[in-house]
């Protein structure tokens, strides 16, 4: 069971951050690890990986010194304990809208005394005596904050123990709010950077995608766990690079 470095982070009061991607391969990991992410997010709810492939991508993570962090397709125990199982070293949890929601989270992810995880060991496991209780204290937790039922019952959500962190989603809050598509609405923004606030005066830590904030607003509003696409600064860089090549074939055309 390998140290978590984002929960060390996070308790030490550091910002993590977390990068993301349409396309996370091994390969994409091993890419990103080289420059300092503490995590790659995973994308088990929209993405196509299976579960194989989810053991290899948590040992790519490992390799790179990353922590895995899973996003679960629901909140049923069986798909939880199955992706621990895996071995990786955290899990996104979405549509947690309920104080009890989040109970459900904590006790499919804690083995006794803290919940009631199916017993099983798998590779994380594997030449140590205290795996259970180690699985235990390294296994990072994340709530999504993504519906405006959500938000109203926040204050008890909050209120749950054993949750690291509560990510705020605006895409899926907009969706609730009526504004289909519209996460960047200024509605939706006012919305979410006051559910960030409000998890920071907790005293819990706060986590969004910086698609919709920029860094310092995030950093600014509280939140400490940054989940970053990787897709944006593809699409940037591809937009660039044919511009350029665009101009300078112009401008060799007319200078012939």
């Amino acid at each position: 069971m390998r140290r978590n470095n984002i929960k060390e982070k996070l308790m030490s009061g550091g910002v993590c951050t977390v990068v993301s991607g349409s396309v996370m391969t091994g390969d994409m990991i091993e890419l990103f690890g080289q420059f300092g992410f503490d995590g790659a997010w995973i994308e088990c709810e929209h993405g196509p990986i299976t579960w194989n492939q989810l053991g290899d991508l948590a040992r790519a993570c490992d390799l790179c010194g990353m922590t895995s962090v899973t996003r679960v397709p629901a909140k049923d125990p069986w798909i939880i304990t199955r992706t621990l199982d895996r071995g990786v070293n955290g899990i996104v949890v979405p549509h947690v809208n309920t104080r009890e929601d989040a109970e459900l989270v904590v006790r499919a992810s804690k083995f006794g005394p803290i919940g009631d995880r199916g017993i099983y060991g798998g590779r994380r496991s594997f030449g140590r005596d205290d795996f259970f209780q180690k699985a235990n204290e390294e296994t990072l937790l994340v709530v999504l904050i993504e519906e405006i039922t959500a938000v109203e019952n926040l204050s008890e959500i909050l209120q749950v123990e054993h949750i690291d962190v509560f990510f705020v989603a605006s895409g899926d809050l907009a969706q609730t709010m009526g504004l289909v598509g519209q996460h960047t609405h200024p509605e939706v923004v006012a919305v979410a950077e006051g559910v960030i606030r409000q998890i920071a005066d907790a005293g819990r830590v706060a986590g969004t995608n910086i698609m919709t904030h920029s860094v310092d607003r995030a950093l600014e509003q509280g939140a400490r766990f940054l989940m970053a696409q990787a897709d944006g600064w593809l699409a940037s860089g591809a937009k660039s690079f044919l511009s350029e090549v665009d101009s300078c074939s112009k401008s060799v055309v007319k200078s012939s």
